[in-house]
């Protein structure tokens, strides 16, 4: 069930002296099961863009379509859409707001007038997906980590089953352990399922590490839309527009500068380290 967008573009405080356009005609197609990364400097039209996909924003301009139909028509399941296009915000705390942990997590199945006995194991079952112990079930949301509280909002997103998950800065502010557990659990995920997922993230080394395909973008427009490899060889035109390509990309290009041979079209420190160490056998021979 793909999403179309086409030809979308977004303003807000339209007839004002204060418009500002977000989104200038894109038109991109999300197949079923990518993973996505989505980046840009601040102000980039990111989050306007996914807040688009299930609704939350209407085009000022242009169509989009899930499973063929257009969101906006009058007649369109504005609820049934939200409950497969899930989207969890950079801050927890927008999400969370029941008195612990499980009755979150089982807030949006209830609202799809689910029998209580399927709500109860779609929140468990959301729950041990990303990571949460028992122990934590009864707690107040507020209680938790930071990375915690990132892990039952995703929890209460999934626990709806969406098609497509929706992750608007999921790291920020966590500690490289925290944020390798939650884009660990995030990969797993999509592994078992099969969603798609989109992820919103100004890490470069995320993004390079994890995502299939990676979408930046630059005054509300697409600038690229390639593979990491294929997006992050225009590191310089990236820099230009407040960007820049994983450090990893840096340190292959200086040691070609000084003389060795390895590859520069690196993103990741597993194809780092397998490129110098192939470099160094064929210089020892």
């Amino acid at each position: 069930m793909s999403i179309i967008l086409d030809h979308v573009s977004h303003a807000y405080e339209t007839g004002t002296a204060m418009q500002v356009k977000a989104l200038d005609d894109i038109s991109i197609v999300i197949p079923d099961g990518q993973f996505i990364g989505l980046i840009g400097h601040t102000g980039s039209g990111k989050s306007t863009l996914v807040q688009h996909l299930n609704g939350l924003l209407a085009p000022t301009s242009g169509s989009i379509y899930y499973d063929g139909r257009d969101i906006h028509d009058d007649d369109y399941p504005k609820k049934e859409l939200r409950s497969k296009v899930g989207l969890v915000f950079q801050y927890p705390e927008h999400q969370l707001f029941e008195v612990d942990v499980f009755k979150d997590v089982c807030f949006g199945p209830k609202n799809l007038g689910l029998p209580s006995k399927e709500i109860e194991l779609r929140a468990y079952e959301a729950l041990k997906l990303v990571g949460i112990e028992d122990d934590y079930f009864y707690q107040s949301p507020f209680d938790l980590s930071g990375g915690q509280k990132r892990r039952v909002a995703i929890a209460g997103v999934l626990a709806m089953k969406p098609q497509v998950l929706i992750l608007d800065e999921p790291t920020a502010g966590l500690d490289p352990k925290g944020r390798d557990e939650i884009l660990d659990q995030i990969a797993s995920l999509k592994e078992k399922t099969g969603i798609t997922v989109i992820l919103v993230s100004h890490s470069m080394e995320d993004v390079a590490e994890y995502v299939e395909r990676l979408i930046v973008m630059n005054r509300g427009r697409v600038l690229y839309d390639d593979t990491p490899t294929a997006v992050f060889a225009h590191y310089a035109e990236l820099e230009k527009i407040g960007l820049a390509a994983p450090q990893v990309t840096y340190v292959m290009d200086g040691l070609t500068k000084a003389g060795f041979a390895v590859r520069t079209d690196v993103t990741t420190i597993s194809e780092a380290r397998d490129g110098i160490l192939r470099a160094m056998q064929d210089t020892t021979g």
